[in-house]
């Protein structure tokens, strides 16, 4: 199968990339600038120039693939204005890629992330928030997903809030920038509260999978570790920075704070039974010992 893909140089895209190709896949990945394409050519990619807001671009990746995998997502997270931004270049995007792919019956593969149910770990079957400050993704996911009723074999990989590499990545690895800038490893709230992990090179995996199988209209969890105690996270930052650990206040951690203090466990079991995907890479806790001080 011929694959177009956004957002194939980034941690995950990267994995992703590798996975396919090394399954008998070929690859065009859109690329921004020079250092994007050098990453994609080096891995074996072809190369397709442009932005996620280049929506002609995009068609025509779109239009020339067998099937499409969207992972492309503007990481600024300083300002609510940068979050709604790239949430709307996005929305345009999915928006392009899903019509040039209606009818076709070709697969699209798109990121969201798991969400978060009270009191239990949230389920492959749990609808995506429709509130907060990520809400919009949501609903571009459940857009896409919408498309299976117009030939489109359209699938949603549910993302856990951190996606690591040795040691990088994700929520975790904000907390990690964070302490490196203010000195202190810090977390909201008691710590108590828990996030879900998976190693890119798994969720690598789940990917192609999705692209080669998933039904149209299925949602499938990237969850390896259903719930580490952000406290158990901060611990380690800490210890491998040298640095003191400490709760801090929600407003510490930007517009991301509400969702860092939410309790978040989540299930991958309905994916590793449908899908016969199996993560067997390093866990959170173990791949944050590759941090360098």
């Amino acid at each position: 199968m011929h694959v177009f893909i956004t957002g194939g140089t980034g941690l995950i895209g990267s994995a992703v990339v590798a996975e396919l190709l090394s399954h008998g896949h070929s690859v065009t990945a859109l690329a921004r600038n020079d250092a994007s394409t050098a990453t994609a050519e080096a891995a074996g990619a072809a190369v397709l120039r442009g932005r996620l807001t280049d929506l002609d671009v995009l068609r025509t990746g779109a239009e020339r693939a067998d099937g499409v995998i969207h992972l492309a997502f503007g990481n600024d997270f300083s300002s609510h204005e940068a979050i709604t931004r790239a949430i709307a270049e996005e929305a345009a995007a999915l928006e392009t890629l899903g019509d040039a792919l209606i009818g076709t019956d070709k697969p699209l593969v798109v990121v969201s992330g798991t969400p978060n149910t009270p009191g239990r770990a949230s389920t492959e079957n749990d609808p995506l928030p429709t509130d907060g400050p990520t809400a919009g993704r949501s609903r571009s996911a459940a857009r896409v997903l919408g498309l299976a009723a117009q030939g489109v074999r359209s699938s949603a990989v549910r993302l856990p809030r951190t996606v690591h590499h040795q040691g990088t990545g994700g929520f975790a690895g904000i907390l990690t920038e964070a302490a490196r800038r203010t000195g202190v490893a810090g977390y909201p709230g008691d710590g108590s509260q828990r996030w879900p992990a998976v190693h890119a090179l798994d969720a690598a995996v789940l990917f192609r999978l999705a692209l080669e199988k998933a039904p149209a209209g299925s949602s499938w969890h990237a969850v390896a570790d259903e719930g580490d105690a952000v406290a158990d996270i901060a611990a380690v930052i800490g210890r491998r920075l040298g640095l003191p650990v400490a709760s801090l206040p929600e407003e510490a951690f930007g517009p991301l704070g509400p969702v860092f203090a939410t309790d978040q466990p989540s299930s991958g079991a309905r994916t590793r039974t449908a899908l016969g995907w199996e993560p067997t890479r390093p866990s959170l806790l173990q791949d944050l010992e590759n941090i360098q001080a």
